[in-house]
C-alpha cells in the first residue's frame, strides 16, 4: 500500500529537481540535466516530458525552457509541499502499529 506513494513521492522528486535546473539553466538539454543532477538520461526525458504535459516547460532547439506558466506553479509549490507534509504528519500521528499486541 505504503510503495506506490513512496514512488509517486519519488517522482514527484525527481520532477521538482529536473524543473529547478530548468528554471536555473535554461535552455538546457538532457544530457545536462543528466549531467547535472546525476539522474539517467531516461529518467530525464520522462520527467521533461511530464513538465511539458503540464505546461511548465517547453522544448526548444537549444534544450527545455520555462513557460508562462511555470513562476506561478513555483509560487504555489511551498504550500502544496507544506500541505502534503501536514498530511503525512497526519498518517504519523495515527500509530496503528503501535494498538497491535505482541
Amino acid at each position: 500500500m505504503t510503495e506506490k506513494v513512496s514512488g509517486e513521492l519519488e517522482m514527484l522528486q525527481r520532477h521538482l529537481v529536473v524543473l529547478k535546473q530548468v528554471v536555473e539553466n535554461e535552455p538546457i538539454g538532457i544530457l545536462k540535466l543528466a549531467e547535472e543532477t546525476k539522474i539517467p538520461s531516461h529518467k530525464v526525458r520522462y520527467s521533461l516530458r511530464v513538465l511539458e504535459q503540464e505546461g511548465l516547460i517547453k522544448a526548444s532547439a537549444p534544450g527545455a525552457v520555462t513557460t508562462d506558466n511555470t513562476r506561478p506553479f513555483l509560487r504555489e509549490l511551498d504550500a502544496m509541499i507544506e500541505d502534503l507534509a501536514k498530511r503525512a504528519e497526519d498518517l504519523k500521528n495515527i500509530k496503528i502499529g503501535s494498538s497491535i499486541e505482541n
